[in-house]
This record gives structure tokens, sequence and C-alpha cells, in this order.
């Protein structure tokens, strides 16, 4: 009886050190740049309010990847644009390091409604641009002498992230394909969204197990499911094993509404 017991809580203590030992904070050391296609993906966006209803809030996600040179050094560039029912609503340029993925620039465009029930736009840029050390929040370079609320928050947002590695959140689809994936692995992500109020933070991703999703012509296409969960909300990302690329989130939001993203395989 004792050897058995002893051998229950060696199996338990294994157990839990492999899980502990599972968890990977990601750095430049650990995550693959190589694996990143250039060219120019699509994906659908749109919500559900039930898993069963209607499709509402359109959008297209247009993302382009190229490798270029930005101050001399290897660099990896990616756009998008997003389109919403009639109009462009959110363009962005983001310039990271070809090795790190360390953000080095990063400007966005919003075209928004100031509200729900209004049709007045709002237009709000951000450039921020990590060698200079510098924020321009719509034509204004930001300091600590700024109160306006907007202003602050973007600022301190990004003085949380300044002598840290980190990676942009906004290119979150284009940094899971850099995870080095398994079974059961949990990934702790550092991201800073720059220009934005959200402070640097670190974030876990786990890989939960795989499934299939079934492509053109029946063929099917294994995948990677990443999940993320935090309080009110779930999203678990398709990422397919032979390409990396994420295929699909279906994002569940405090069990009220859904958020779906979805890769097109063909577009104009």
């Amino acid at each position: 009886m004792k050897t058995r017991l002893l051998t229950a809580l060696l199996f338990c203590a294994s157990t839990l050190l492999a899980q502990k030992s599972d968890t990977l904070q990601i750095t430049s050391e650990n995550i693959n740049t190589k694996v990143l296609r250039e060219g120019t993906n699509r994906y659908l966006v749109y919500f559900k309010m039930k898993k069963d209803s209607v499709r509402t809030q359109t959008q297209f996600w247009t993302r382009t990847i190229k490798r270029t040179d930005y101050n001399g050094k290897p660099a990896i560039e990616i756009t998008q644009e997003w389109e919403d029912k009639d109009s462009i609503m959110h363009i962005v340029k983001s310039i990271s390091d070809a090795t790190t993925m360390q953000p080095l620039y990063h400007k966005t465009w919003w075209n928004v409604q100031t509200s729900r029930t209004s049709t007045t736009k709002s237009i709000n840029s951000t450039i921020v641009d990590f060698l200079s050390k510098t924020v321009d929040h719509n034509g204004k370079i930001l300091s600590n002498a700024d109160t306006a609320i907007q202003s602050k928050r973007i600022w301190d947002g990004y003085k949380s992230s300044l002598d840290k590695y980190y990676l942009n959140w906004h290119l979150d689809l284009e940094t899971f394909p850099l995870l080095p994936y398994r079974k059961g692995a949990t990934f702790v992500v550092p991201f800073y969204d720059p220009g934005t109020a959200s402070n640097f933070q670190k974030v876990a991703y786990t890989v939960t197990g795989s499934a299939e999703l079934i492509g053109y012509d029946d063929k099917k296409i294994d995948c990677w499911l990443l999940v993320h969960e935090s309080k009110g909300n779930k999203e678990v990302f398709w990422i397919s094993k032979k390409t990396k690329e994420v295929l699909k989130l279906e994002q569940e939001i405090g069990g009220r509404a859904y958020r779906y993203k979805i890769r097109l395989g063909f577009s104009n």
C-alpha cells in the first residue's frame, strides 16, 4: 500500500512538473519569423448575436506581408486595410525587426462613427516611432505634460512598453504563426498594441489540441487549436500545421455574442 501511495504521489508530482515546464515565456529566441509568407491575405470578419443567428457587422480585412529594409536593417512590413459595408474604416502600416519581430514603426488611421446612433465620422491617426521614441497623435507629439484623457492614456501605454521585449498585438494574426507549437504548450506572449490606451501585458495562449477544417475540394486541413480565455471572453484560433497561417478565429464574448475571422482562399 505504501509503495502504491508513493508511486501515485511521484506520478502526480511529475505530471505537475511537466505541466509547469510546458509553459513557455515567448522571447526573441523562441520565435521563427522565417515562416511568414510574403503576399496578401484577406479575412472575412463578422459577428453573430447567437450561434444560429444571422451575420452582422461584416468587415473585410486585407493584410499584406513584405520583407524590406528599414534604417538599413532587414525588416518585415505588414499593412492592413479594413473595409466595412461601404468605406475604408482602418489603415495600418507596421514595421518590425526581421528576426526578433520587435516593433520599429507603427502608423494607424481610423475613420469610425462617433456613436452607434450618429452618422458623424471621427478621424484618428497615430504614429509610433520606436527608434526615435516618439508618439504622434493627430499631429501632436505626446509627452508627460499631456493631460487630455485620450492623449495621456496613449502616452502611458507607450511608456509601459519601454525597455522591454514585446510583440505588436495589432499583428496577432502574423504573430501566432511564429510560435513553436506542440500539444499542451502554453505560450506567455509579451504584447503591446501601439498607439492605443492598452498597456504592455503578458498574455497566455494554450495549445489545447488539434482539429480539422474542410477546405476546397473537400481537402482536410490539419490545425492546431490555440486558446485564450479571460473573464467574459474565449478565443479559439485554428492555425494550419502546414503553413502556420491563422485560418479561423471563433470568439465567444460574455456568452451573448460571437465574433469570427475566416481566412479567404480566393479574393479580388
